[in-house]
């Protein structure tokens, strides 16, 4: 919703200051104390215009708030606030005052590769507007800026070019952090110019050596629990990267074309428990895939044991095929010939059955059970690469088929391929050959274009490969139960992202945590030279996240071996010598770095190990971190992050939290939306389709609001001249009664993270509350009473608690705004800034029984009277109100206790020149007046008094002329003033020659 503080928020309040009532923004002098403007006249004195006599009687608002900023007005206005108000000084105030409440927001860690966009704005400010409303209500709020700093988009951008072949590993690091550290200076920058509160000297970075400390503890002890384990088998793999992925890595591309085929594997052995009949000697089992170039690869033939399978005859070419029974109508729909079933079995009666290698005439494949083949495509039967395919794994570790890949780590068939395929990419040219081998050996019976959702490497938006590779793993099949049972103590915001977490925790039974890159925290592992067993246990993961909190993880490349394993760590292993062995070239998938951040910003007292938590967050002033012990239970109160996260941090923090410490990071997710293009898409680095906020810095604001309400408390100061609410006009009363009611709305939005609520009861109060309703109302008794006078001192006093109310409401989103206007309102001291002095100070005491009923009876009684003027100046109307005896009655007289006037509150509300309350309608009525009929529901106690209220009013051309002053209706002449103009005229203090 909101793309930053100062474009799409503003823009969505930009609109409603042109609704508001506009003032001059000059505070004229008063005149010449005169009753009437024919007393001006005089031997040869030229005409005087009466309503330029009186001008400068009127108290027009005046306010050095400018009623527009836009450009680089806006931008310097806004730098200047910041410094003027302390921004840089906000977190460390709020850090160091006391308070009994705390609050904790995890800041999940942006990118440090490329410039700041609107994506960064969106979520920077998001966090922003929460933190600031916990300041507000008086709470510690502790929020530490990070970034994740390692992983492949910044070494590639930071070798822009070059191949890294020729460049030694501390040499694509030193670039690789030498970029990074740029972007993290240009995004920090961006940050602080938005306003986002924080000590900026003080964040949190991936790459800073106690961090990547903190990192190898988490995986010391997930490694201690066994469930860090090596293994070859299956992973995504991008040969453009040259690395493997985790599912978080992938981004699916739902318009992917493959080239599928339907290929047949003839039987060669038949299954024992299928009946042996005439004709079935020459049976091929049809196969789909759309990964043809995974064939050559091919173990085994997958069925479903519980479908029905049939022996199907070729109408055009007698051709016997086994498929699927339930598959075989859509089959000869797409092969353009019956199908005429032969025979019809169970799956089950299908094991023990063999079949020829399509490619490959001489290798037999079993046909095997396996509970992933589905009916929803293909034929039934799933053609099975151990090599290729996580579930075609899952059956080669159950039947002990081999996994051998035939794919490098450029995505090119290997020599184990055969020579017709060797060196050729498999998703090009590989799979054209391997399509041309099976239509030269008879396999194949179809090819098409199959159009499908196919993943891709998320940084350089080319496809991906499921291929085999020795890589270091999570077991989070172990973990999902426990992630489950934590997660359902997470409040989730919305609720609906909570399925797609659990979805996914789900799907993932592992996660693939090493990368074969350079620039990452390396996976503290050595091999044995002659063996290549690993060698890792507890002493030498200790020992390096030793190291690499005082030597940062360059040391891995930088020291000795000897260094690395040191004798004394050797002994307690049983290892041989340190010259046996070789450090590891993985690094840590950027995810576990990233998802390790908790451990590294949140973990503080309470632990066994009391001391360790301020060792590992040395470089953290002690400030920082003696909030977030056992009070806070470590816990982030919430963490805010785009709905791509669900996959992505939120996951990973969670499995090594639950793994460690057997509970959540956070106890509350919220989960936002994208900043989207014109076009729709997504806002993304890798799209090159990102927004530099500050070429939609220039929104306009909240201000012609603001402006008119600071004008007309230009010289008011509420600590000395406010008026007690109970004597209050009521209709001054009425709108602090709806401002309580506003407050409380808002506090429960920003409580429940919903900015946009707040932005539409923002929106609601300001343009039918105050614009169309109140501000209308009281022009009159502002400018044209006298200055000192109660009803004008009441309605300022309204308008001061309504300024501060709908500054402080809109404070958390737009900062700068509020303390612009906190500079010019009344009733503290200079230098005093809005963020160090609370939340919107609302009053039981304005919510009075019977107040709502007898203003919003007015409003109806107004309703009625405005209909029946259509768009015609209400000033210049008399208006009678007739309501019997009764409640309706009783709640209007104490607006108007006289029968007749042109000044009561209820003449006020009702904009007319007079008003008549009587209890029934005069038989000698203006034969030309307009009568209308109408109905008010008084509701008092909670609905224990219900009265259905009948009133009638009748409205005729007021008989008084126009005073020159007000412009109401009041006078008795053209030329004269009213008596209220009289007499503020009268006791006004001449001019100063």
């Amino acid at each position: 919703m909101l793309l930053c503080r100062i474009s799409a928020v503003s823009r969505t309040l930009a609109g409603w200051g042109r609704r508001s009532p506009r003032g001059s923004g000059l505070l004229l002098q008063r005149a010449v104390s005169l009753s009437c403007s024919r007393g001006h006249g005089g031997g040869g004195a030229q005409p005087v215009d009466p309503q330029a006599v009186y001008r400068d009687s009127v108290l027009l608002p005046r306010t050095e708030f400018p009623m527009k900023l836009v450009g680089r007005a806006l931008v310097e206005r806004e730098v200047q606030i910041q410094q003027e108000c302390d921004f840089a000084e906000l977190y460390s105030w709020q850090r160091e005052r006391k308070a009994k409440k705390k609050f904790s927001l995890h800041d999940g860690p942006p990118y440090a590769n490329g410039a700041p966009h609107v994506g960064h704005a969106l979520n920077k400010i998001l966090k922003d507007i929460r933190n600031r409303f916990e300041v507000l209500r008086g709470r510690q709020v502790h929020y530490v800026p990070g970034w994740d700093c390692h992983g492949l988009p910044i070494e590639l951008k930071a070798l822009g070019g070059l191949c890294a072949s020729g460049l030694t590993p501390l040499q694509i690091r030193q670039r690789a952090r030498e970029f990074a550290e740029g972007a993290i200076a240009q995004q920090k920058a961006a940050f602080q110019r938005w306003g986002v509160m924080a000590d900026w000297e003080q964040c949190y970075y991936t790459f800073d050596g106690p961090y990547e400390a903190a990192q190898l503890k988490v995986f010391q002890e997930m490694y201690s629990k066994g469930l860090v384990y090596q293994d070859y088998k299956p992973v995504f793999w991008s040969p453009s990267s040259r690395t493997a992925l985790a599912e978080a890595e992938l981004e699916y591309n739902p318009e992917h074309v493959s080239r599928a085929v339907y290929a047949t594997f003839a039987l060669t052995t038949p299954p024992p428990g299928l009946p042996a009949e005439e004709g079935l000697d020459d049976v091929s089992l049809l196969v789909w895939t759309t990964q043809p170039w995974t064939l050559p690869a091919n173990q085994a033939v997958c069925y479903m044991p519980n479908a029905e399978y049939s022996v199907v005859k070729r109408a055009d070419t007698s051709q016997l095929l086994l498929v699927a029974a339930e598959r075989a109508a859509g089959l000869a729909a797409l092969l353009g010939t019956e199908l005429r079933s032969v025979s019809t079995f169970t799956g089950s009666q299908l094991e023990g059955g063999m079949c020829t290698h399509p490619m490959n005439p001489g290798v037999q494949v079993p046909l095997l059970p396996a509970n992933h083949v589905t009916m929803a495509k293909g034929t039934g039967l799933v053609h099975t690469a151990p090599a290729h395919g996580m579930e075609d794994y899952s059956v080669a570790s159950q039947f002990k088929l081999p996994v051998d890949c035939m794919v490098d780590d450029d995505g090119r068939f290997t020599e184990l391929a055969g020579p017709q395929l060797q060196g050729l990419s498999v998703l090009t040219e590989g799979t054209e050959k391997v399509i041309s081998m099976l239509r030269e050996n008879g396999a194949l019976v179809l090819e098409q274009q199959c159009v499908h959702s196919y993943p891709y490497d998320w940084r350089t938006k080319q496809p991906v490969l499921i291929r085999p590779s020795k890589q270091w793993f999570i077991n989070t099949l172990s973990l999902r139960d426990k992630a489950k049972e934590v997660l359902q103590k997470v409040q989730v915001l919305p609720e609906s992202a909570r399925g797609s977490l659990l979805a996914m925790l789900d799907r993932r039974t592992y996660w693939c945590i090493s990368r074969q890159r350079s620039w990452g925290v390396p996976i503290p592992v050595f091999y044995h030279k002659d063996s290549g067993e690993p060698l890792i246990n507890k002493d030498t993961v200790t020992h390096i996240a030793e190291l690499f909190k005082e030597k940062g993880s360059d040391c891995w490349w930088e020291l000795p071996i000897e260094t690395l394993l040191p004798p004394n760590v050797l002994k307690k292993a049983g290892a041989g010598a340190a010259s046996d062995f070789v450090r590891g070239e993985d690094v840590l998938d950027i995810w576990f770095d990233s998802g390790s951040s908790w451990a590294a910003v949140l973990e503080g007292e309470g632990q066994e190990d009391p001391e360790e938590p301020e060792r590992r967050l040395r470089w953290l002033p002690s400030s920082r971190r003696s909030p977030l012990g056992a009070e806070l239970d470590s816990r982030a109160d919430v963490c805010v992050e785009g709905k791509d996260q669900l996959g992505g941090w939120f996951q990973s923090s969670l499995l090594t939290s639950v793994a460690v410490r057997n509970k959540a990071p956070y106890k509350c997710l919220v989960v936002h939306g994208f900043a989207v293009s014109e076009t729709g898409e997504k806002m993304s680095k890798s799209l090159g389709n990102v927004i530099d906020p500050d070429e939609v810095i220039n929104g306009g604001k909240l201000r012609n609001t603001l402006r008119f309400l600071l004008g007309n408390l230009q010289g008011f100061d509420p600590r000395t001249q406010s008026v007690d609410a109970k004597r209050m006009h009521y209709v001054d009363q009425y709108m602090l009664h709806l401002l309580r009611q506003f407050s409380m709305k808002v506090t429960d939005a920003y409580s429940e993270f919903d900015a946009s609520r707040v932005i539409r009861l923002l929106q609601a109060f300001v343009t039918r509350d105050l614009s169309s309703f109140y501000f209308s109302i009281i022009k009159d008794r502002l400018y044209c009473d006298p200055e000192d006078s109660p009803g004008r001192r009441s309605c300022q006093t309204a308008l001061e608690e309504i300024l501060d109310g709908v500054t402080r409401s809109v404070a958390p989103i737009l900062p700068h705004l509020a303390e612009e206007v906190y500079q010019l309102a009344p009733g503290h001291e200079r230098g005093d800034t809005l963020f160090r002095s609370g939340w919107i100070k609302s009053s039981s005491v304005w919510q009075r029984p019977g107040l709502e009923e007898a203003v919003e009876g007015a409003c109806a009684i107004r309703d009625s009277f405005l209909a029946s003027i259509a768009s015609k100046n209400a000033a210049q109307y008399d208006l009678t109100v007739a309501i019997q005896p009764g409640l309706l009655f009783e709640l209007m007289e104490s607006l108007q206790e006289e029968p007749t006037s042109t000044s009561s509150q209820l003449v006020e509300l009702m904009m007319a020149a007079r008003v008549n309350l009587v209890t029934e309608l005069p038989r000698d009525l203006d034969p030309q007046a307009l009568v209308r009929h109408g109905s008010f529901l008084i509701n008092l106690e909670g609905g224990f008094i219900r009265e259905e209220s009948p009133f009638s009013i009748a409205v005729a051309p007021s008989a008084g002329a126009r005073c020159p002053r007000c412009r109401r209706y009041t006078s008795e002449s053209a030329d004269c003033l009213c008596s209220r103009c009289q007499a503020v005229v009268s006791q006004a203090p001449p001019l100063r020659p």
